[in-house]
C-alpha cells in the first residue's frame, strides 16, 4: 500500500502497491484528478486537464 497527500486539499490518499507512474487517480476527499509522478515516496500532482479540440 502506498500513502501520500493530495496536493490540493492535503487529504490522505492510499493506493495499491501495483500503482504505476503516470496513472491518474482521484482524491476521495476533494474529487481532484491527480497524476502519480513518483512512487518512493508517493508523489502526486494535479492532472493536466484535457482541452477540447473542437474537431480541429
Amino acid at each position: 500500500m502506498l500513502t501520500g497527500l493530495c496536493p490540493i486539499c492535503d487529504g490522505e490518499i492510499q493506493l495499491d502497491s501495483d500503482t504505476m507512474l503516470g496513472e491518474i487517480v482521484e482524491c476521495g476527499d476533494c474529487g481532484s484528478e491527480l497524476e502519480v509522478t513518483g512512487l518512493n515516496p508517493l508523489q502526486l500532482e494535479e492532472a493536466p486537464q484535457e482541452e477540447e479540440d473542437w474537431g480541429e
